[in-house]
């Protein structure tokens, strides 16, 4: 059963969890694990090779670091660092001595340990669209993102559990920079119970944010510090540079204790070679040089490896997403990643303007290179548009039915005797149909993944229904979600707290970004 219905299904309880059977049915979803074994596009012999020209990149060109403390941490750590051009090179025994340092899996903790993520092996995690700054839906339109819409993505989070871990879903336009993520992060921890990723903009921002995750939790600081609790992105400039925010990011978090994931946004035949094989290279360069500052600021700091290697347009220019290419990076990104030994991110991304038929087939492309390249957290997993420049309403519920199919496509399939239906073969015969023999009666109502969005009603049902299309539908959908929508229960007084330092930082000023 889906765990949101449809007017033809049982109605959702107030709390975002649908009836009995599907609440145990999507619980599954909390915690998945792809029982498939990843594909591959290299050979071992290539993948050592892009390793070793990566290390070789980084000995010979190096990385341009536009942040002087993190160059100075850098220096302090082994590197070879020229103050005049900015410029950082590796020794690669550097390298090495810092991927041996860097955990090889780690767990994203809950609140509720049933929240647990577990980064690592075939474990998998979804996080919904994160940073677009317009959103759109289809009755609205594309406009900018506002704190309403902010709010309304969380909720929608909250109430699908195939999303385990949050974005930024849109950025509120309509709050200064300063305090945008003291309110974000509020709505956060007040409206989810699911794990949170902020954003590396200034260490402002980062000891604010962390600090209101450590109140949520009711941790101590050292508490905190000893687990990973949130999560951010770090994209470096390619190619090769690490500007100020991310430099200082990686640093910032790996003090906290907080996992980064680090990917290179590379382009290939823009900011990237136009080879798939060049493209991993130069991002698996950049990659390498930002884990060996985390283990620099702190032995140990736990890290995903992050991929987005993608191609563009080559008459126009414009970032394709969804392609063949695309998919073939995210297979070769986890041979790169399982290389290292570290967990790896990739993404769902489309380069489609609206929520029509391209952006489910260019979305499923990109799902399909992610979860059979082996990945363990997708990023950007429902809602993203127009190439990350909006998020939309109606694209976040269908992206949300294909989530729920992978799911299911990951539960184990029993063939135990009964499963092998000898007994209702017998009884049904020849000519004969399985409708109504015991062994479906007493299976039907859980034996298949019931649609959120789908309709597989004949032509004539449809039409007298209204004939709606499958992104009405998910209008429809998205608006009843948030219609009977219940925050999860909070402790007054951490409710309490939080608001009080929230107030405080405003008094203050609040953190304006690095950049």
């Amino acid at each position: 059963m889906s765990d949101q219905p449809a007017d033809r299904r049982p109605r959702r309880r107030a709390t975002g969890v649908a009836g009995s059977a599907a609440h145990d049915r999507t619980r599954a979803y909390r915690q998945l694990v792809n029982p498939y074994e990843p594909l591959r596009v290299f050979s071992d012999d290539h993948v050592a090779a892009i390793h070793e020209a990566a290390l070789s990149i980084l000995e010979t060109q190096g990385m341009r670091v536009l942040s002087e403390p993190a160059r100075r941490r850098y220096a302090a750590g082994g590197a070879t660092v020229h103050e005049d051009s900015m410029m950082v090179r590796f020794d690669r025994a550097l390298v090495t001595e810092a991927l041996s340092t860097t955990p090889k899996g780690f767990t994203l903790h809950g609140r509720d340990p049933s929240r647990d993520q577990p980064m690592s092996g075939r474990h998998l995690s979804f996080a919904c669209v994160s940073g677009p700054p317009n959103i759109m839906d289809v009755e609205g339109g594309r406009r900018a993102g506002t704190f309403a819409d902010f709010k309304n993505l969380m909720k929608l989070c909250q109430s699908f559990e195939v999303i385990t871990i949050l974005g930024g879903g849109v950025e509120p336009q309509d709050i200064p920079v300063q305090i945008r993520h003291l309110d974000t992060t509020r709505e956060m921890v007040n409206l989810t119970d699911k794990i949170p990723l902020v954003y590396a903009r200034g260490t402002g921002q980062i000891n604010d944010n962390f600090e209101m995750i450590r109140l949520a939790y009711g941790l101590t600081d050292e508490e905190f510090r000893s687990k990973a609790y949130a999560t951010g992105v770090i994209n470096t400039n390619s190619p090769l540079q690490l500007d100020i925010p991310m430099a200082e990011g990686l640093i910032d978090f790996a003090l906290w204790g907080q996992p980064t994931i680090i990917t290179p946004f590379t382009l290939a035949g823009a900011m990237a070679p136009v080879t798939i094989a060049g493209a991993l290279t130069l991002a698996h360069a950049e990659a390498l040089a930002s884990i060996t500052l985390t283990q620099i600021a702190r032995k140990g700091a736990p890290v995903i490896y992050g991929s987005f290697t993608s191609n563009v347009d080559m008459k126009s220019g414009a970032p394709a997403f969804g392609t063949p290419e695309y998919s073939k990076a995210a297979f070769g990104a986890g041979q790169m990643a399982r290389h290292i030994g570290l967990p790896w991110r990739s993404s769902n991304a489309t380069a489609s303007n609206s929520p029509d038929a391209q952006s489910a087939y260019e979305s499923q492309m990109s799902l399909w290179g992610a979860i059979m390249g082996g990945c363990n957290f997708i990023l950007h997993s429902a809602g993203w548009l127009e190439g990350g420049l909006s998020t939309s309403y109606e694209k976040f519920i269908l992206d949300i039915e294909m989530l729920q199919m992978f799911a299911e496509t990951f539960q184990p399939v029993s063939a135990n005797p009964a499963d092998l239906a000898v007994e209702a073969i017998a009884e049904v015969g020849p000519s004969g149909h399985f409708f109504g023999c015991a062994h479906t009666m007493e299976r039907y109502r859980t034996a298949f993944y019931a649609p959120l969005v789908s309709d597989w009603s004949n032509y004539g049902q449809w039409s007298d229904a209204g004939a709606l299309t499958a992104t009405q539908r998910a209008q429809k959908i998205w608006r009843e979600t948030l219609n009977n929508f219940v925050p999860p229960q909070r402790d007054p007084a951490i409710v309490e707290a939080i608001d009080a330092f929230v107030a405080r930082r405003k008094e203050e000023g609040g953190a304006h970004p690095v950049s």
